[in-house]
């Protein structure tokens, strides 16, 4: 039972990447990342077919083997996140503390990323 638990969560987290692949603002990698992981504890077959991917493949084993992100795949990321918080800020049109503390929450995921190994 918790298998197929595992089983649904990865092909969930699989539509949700396929849907970032489409749509300019929602992540791609980090879905499939998460895929992986779940098929790596319900189905190798799976996990097998997404490590060995042409197009995503290569980006999931730098970062299970490594903890890595490619460069391209940093300056996206950080340009993401800055149109996100560039979105929000003239959408939401929040208060100075909200927009203080998404920009920092932001801030902190951008250096997370930039400190991860180029693949």
């Amino acid at each position: 039972m918790i298998r197929l638990g595992w089983l649904i969560l990865g092909c969930l987290f699989v539509a949700l990447g396929v849907i970032g692949a489409i749509l300019p603002l929602m992540p791609t990698t980090i879905f499939l990342i998460l895929a992986a992981g779940c098929f790596a504890r319900s189905s190798p077959r799976l996990e097998a077919w997404l490590l060995d991917h042409p197009r995503f493949g290569p980006t999931l084993r730098a970062w299970r083997q490594d903890g890595a992100i490619g460069r391209r795949g940093k300056a996206m990321a950080c340009a993401g996140m800055t149109l996100g918080y560039g979105l929000f800020l003239l959408g939401a049109r929040p208060h100075w503390p909200l927009a203080l503390l998404v920009a920092t929450l932001m801030a902190g995921c951008a250096i997370f990323v930039l400190t991860r190994p180029a693949a």
